[in-house]
């Protein structure tokens, strides 16, 4: 993994598919692991399952800085999969722990 500028905003966003709905939750995530990657802010969008809990899913995301994230944000196709998510989920919603990466 490279070094993240200072500027960067990292976070971490986490949930839990209900029973039943990991693979749809699954898919959804991958369709918008693919338009955040296209985003021109985007360093990083890495989605994960917890190996021993599947139905945790767990995403680690850089952005290049405020006005990347900002822009990630407002981008239609993320309201669309927080919408189809939501009751898919056991949260309300993604859990979100935001990230100060330590300097090399």
């Amino acid at each position: 993994m490279s070094a993240v500028a200072p500027a960067s905003k990292v976070l971490f966003a986490e949930f839990t598919a209900r029973p039943g709905c990991e693979e749809t939750v699954a898919e959804l995530l991958a369709g918008l692991a693919d338009d955040v990657r296209r985003e021109p802010g985007c360093i990083e969008f890495a989605p994960s399952r917890l190996s021993a809990e599947p139905a945790r899913f767990f995403v680690y995301e850089v952005y290049r800085d405020d006005d990347a994230f900002a822009a990630h944000i407002g981008a239609s196709y993320g309201r669309v999969f927080n919408e189809r998510l939501a009751p898919l989920i056991v949260e309300d919603g993604s859990q979100l722990t935001w990230l100060q990466p330590l300097s090399n």
